[in-house]
Formats: structure tokens, C-alpha cells, sequence
């Protein structure tokens, strides 16, 4: 009996969720311009609980009206919602696999654009800049890293990241070919490094939404790793859509481990550079 009534409760809080979701997510493109009702479900439900936990409110509507009625509040709940898992030369084994099947291409042009989208705070476009660095190349690139998260391009832009983390860093460095000793690229004070100037002066830091906003260049790379796994089938066309358009003839499209072309709008418009790593180039 009390398996059936507590089953009974949590069906009726499941419905009462089924209504107040889709209600916060209007709320929240009608006030502030942000679109989550095309993210995957699943992952947005625990992001909206995750947003509730950190304020301590028991109920989705409860979390609208603090939404609605205080801006200063949307920044936080961006940061409940918006992913910022990330490392420096995090998946080393792309970087390697970067360096061998791209780095060569990139040699025959004069100037060199890349966007990562969905940078969240710059970590994957510091190490993308290094490795450049490199390979003799950074001189010519501009990197377009972009967010929809502001505080996270700020820490981005001000490249100041937790010392504790650099013992994994060098790790990974190492892992992906690195040619030099990865404390060259950074200088330590107190709990925190600040990386080196010459790896900042050539990115441009942006706010820019995927669900909404169009193409603003031609690139040469676009990548966007571990990112459009939150989205559903339909807001993922759109952005395979959005990175065909933006990717110069013969550009070259980074996903992550658990994303594919598969089912995708232009999935046969490229070619898979090498298994294992999620690195296709654009072939018509």
C-alpha cells in the first residue's frame, strides 16, 4: 500500500513537471531571448533540478518566478544549464590525431579561421592555440570562440584557470604530441596560472547562440565537441545546417566522442579523416 501511494505521489509530481517545464521555458525565451525547448529532455530536466537545488526552491514555478522577475538571477540559471565541462587538450588523442590530418592543410593557406562554438570557458581554445603555436601556424589564425554563457567567455578572456588542475593538463599535453614543457605556456601565482599573452591576442571572444543566432564567417575549422549532446534530433539539424554553411570548401568539422553525422542534414557532405576521432572534412 504505501509502494502504491508513494508511486501514486511521484506520478502526479511527474505531471504537474510535465506542465510547469514548458511553461519556464517560454517564460524564459519570451524575457530573455534564450531558447532551451529544442535541448534533449532528459538532460534539461536535470539541469532545471540542479538550477532548484541552488537556490533551494521546491517547484518548477517557483524557479519561473524567480526567473522572470530577476535578471540578475538568469546569469546563474545559465550556469545550471549551459555546459562547462571541459579541460585543457581534454581528449589528448584528438589533438594528435589534429595535428597529423589537419595541420597539413592548413599549412597551404594564407590566413587561418576556426571557430569553436560552445567554447564554454576557453580551456579547448587555449590548447587548440598552443598546438598551433606549434606547428608554426597561430601567427596567421584568428579563433572565434563563442558562448552563450557571458561569465564563462569572461574567465575565458581573462585565461585564469586553477593551478590544481595543471598536473592532468600536462598530462594531457604530453598525450596529444606536444613538442615543448607545458609550463611554458602558462605562469603560476598563488591557487591560479594565467596563461601566456601571445596565445590570447589572436582569439575573439563572442556571445553566440546556436539555437538562434546565423552564420557570421567563413571558417576553415569549426569546433563544437560535447556539445550538441543536449540537444534533441531537430535543434541538432539546425546546427549541422548552420556549421555546413559557415565551413569554407574542404573545411574541417570536430565533434565529440558521442556525437556523429549520422542522420544529420549533410551527413554524406563530408568524409571521416580517421576512426576513433570525430574529425570529418567537407567534401560537396
Amino acid at each position: 500500500m504505501a509502494w502504491t501511494q508513494e508511486s501514486a505521489r511521484q506520478a502526479e509530481a511527474d505531471a504537474i513537471e510535465a506542465i510547469e517545464l514548458p511553461l519556464l521555458l517560454e517564460a524564459i525565451r519570451q524575457r530573455y531571448g534564450y531558447d532551451f525547448r529544442d535541448y534533449a529532455p532528459a538532460s534539461l530536466k536535470r539541469c532545471v533540478h540542479r538550477a532548484m537545488q541552488r537556490e533551494t526552491l521546491a517547484s518548477i514555478s517557483a524557479l519561473q518566478d524567480r526567473v522572470v522577475h530577476d535578471p540578475g538571477y538568469m546569469s546563474r540559471f545559465l550556469d545550471a544549464v549551459t555546459v562547462d565541462v571541459t579541460a585543457m587538450f581534454r581528449d589528448p588523442s584528438f589533438y594528435r590525431v589534429f595535428r597529423q590530418k589537419v595541420v597539413p592543410s592548413l599549412r597551404q593557406l594564407p590566413v587561418i579561421r576556426i571557430w569553436h562554438a560552445g567554447c564554454s570557458s576557453g580551456q579547448e581554445v587555449y590548447s587548440m592555440a598552443i598546438l598551433l603555436q606549434e606547428e608554426g601556424l597561430l601567427d596567421r589564425t584568428k579563433l572565434y570562440a563563442t558562448d552563450i554563457n557571458e561569465r564563462l567567455l569572461a574567465q575565458g578572456r581573462d585565461a585564469i584557470y586553477p593551478i590544481k588542475h595543471m598536473r592532468d593538463n600536462t598530462v594531457n599535453y604530453q598525450k596529444a604530441g606536444g613538442h615543448g614543457q607545458f609550463s611554458d605556456y602558462y605562469t603560476a601565482k598563488h591557487d591560479s596560472v594565467l596563461l601566456r599573452d601571445f596565445l590570447r591576442g589572436n582569439v575573439v571572444w563572442a556571445v553566440h547562440n546556436l539555437v538562434t543566432d546565423a552564420s557570421f564567417n567563413e571558417f576553415h575549422v569549426i569546433l563544437c565537441r560535447n556539445v550538441m549532446i543536449y540537444f534533441n534530433r531537430q535543434l541538432q539539424g539546425r546546427v549541422h545546417r548552420l556549421f555546413y554553411d559557415s565551413l569554407a570548401a574542404a573545411g574541417v568539422l570536430g565533434l565529440g566522442r558521442g556525437e556523429s553525422l549520422d542522420f544529420t542534414p549533410h551527413g554524406e557532405s563530408y568524409e571521416l579523416l580517421q576512426g576513433g576521432e570525430k574529425l570529418y572534412r567537407k567534401v560537396r
